[in-house]
């Protein structure tokens, strides 16, 4: 290429440039759109996440309290049936009755507290509860974590208006609301 043609293309080149000049913004924004949808792939990962739990929390929940209604109706009747069996050795002056009647009273007071299996009613009705605040803590971090995401929506949609507005403040607040929610987000998984 003839030194001549060159600085005749070079010229045009740097007409085309003031002509279309690049814009700054609208690539910071593009940047920060990309980076403000890693965040929010990351917030809705430990959404979902603390979503699974409280799912998973709450079937275990519902499985405790069904077990302790079995518990519940194994000792109403194992304590009818020593009730029953009681009053009919009275009766009868029968000790095979007796006796029977002393192992159905025992098996319905097992029933009812069985420390040594920690699965009688009492014990059945503390991990339900303790059960329930777990389910109800990974709710509250479901939530928070919901608002995160939220606001990452929002601040992508800041961002994509200051890139179509050109007006920098949408950007500074995308920003700024991005930053807030990530770290919040960030914050809330460490409690998962």
């Amino acid at each position: 290429m003839e030194p001549s043609e060159l600085a005749t293309e070079t010229l045009e080149r740097h007409k085309h440039i003031e002509e279309h000049p690049t814009n700054d913004h609208a690539k910071r924004m593009g940047l920060l759109i990309g980076i403000l949808a890693a965040c929010l792939a990351i917030g809705e990962m430990g959404e979902k996440s603390a979503q699974n739990d409280y799912i998973a929390k709450q079937i275990q929940l519902n499985d405790t309290w069904n077990f302790y209604q079995a518990k519940s109706i194994k000792a109403e009747l194992a304590s009818g049936e020593a009730k029953t069996l009681a009053a009919l050795a009275r009766l009868n002056n029968d000790p095979t009755l007796a006796q029977a009647a002393k192992i159905a009273s025992q098996k319905a007071a097992k029933n009812l507290s069985d420390s040594t299996n920690g699965n009688g009613k009492a014990e059945l009705r503390q991990q339900a509860e303790q059960q329930t605040r777990e389910r109800d803590h990974k709710l509250h971090l479901y939530h928070w974590l919901e608002l995160a995401v939220g606001a990452l929506q929002i601040a992508i949609v800041l961002a994509s208006v200051s890139v179509i507005t050109d007006i920098k403040s949408f950007g500074w607040v995308s920003i700024a609301v991005g930053g807030v929610a990530f770290i919040g987000a960030i914050v809330v998984m460490g409690f998962l």
